[in-house]
């Protein structure tokens, strides 16, 4: 089993971005796969009317730049992901925390508010209510 783990990749190596680019993407060795998964949650499902997001924690003792340690949470080292669930628990969107996003931090806006407002793009409009927690809540967000 791990060396299946060891030899799996779903991106080509020889095609290594620049580190030091400012639009360098962290992920860029998953971010085929994580796309793709997240069209087909989206393509595949229609949420119910109630969505709530959250963060949760993929435990991974890894070697990656985002990996979070968290002490407070049950497994307290691992990849931060958002999801945006209904109620069924379904993942209809998700997305990685990678660090601090130089974009985000340019327009004035709070990670927790660009985070609510990146997993809500594609139900925005359609009547959905949305549920979060403390955390994700802020008055950009509210208005």
């Amino acid at each position: 089993m791990l060396h299946i783990l060891r030899f799996l990749h779903f991106t080509d190596n020889k095609i290594f971005p620049d580190m030091k680019d400012e639009n360098y993407d962290r992920l860029w060795e998953n971010r085929n796969l994580f796309d793709i998964l997240n069209d087909k949650f989206s393509k595949f499902y229609n949420p119910s009317e109630h969505l709530a997001v959250d963060e949760f924690i993929v435990k991974f003792k890894g070697r990656v730049i985002f990996r979070q340690y968290i002490p407070k949470k049950h497994k307290c080292v691992g990849t931060k992901i958002y999801k945006l669930c209904d109620e069924t628990g379904y993942t209809y969107d998700m997305t990685v925390y990678l660090g601090r996003d130089r974009e985000r931090t340019a327009q004035q806006l709070t990670a927790t508010h660009a985070t609510v407002s990146e997993l809500t793009k594609k139900v925005q409009g359609c009547g959905h209510k949305l549920y979060m927690d403390n955390y994700f809540s802020s008055f950009g967000l509210i208005r």
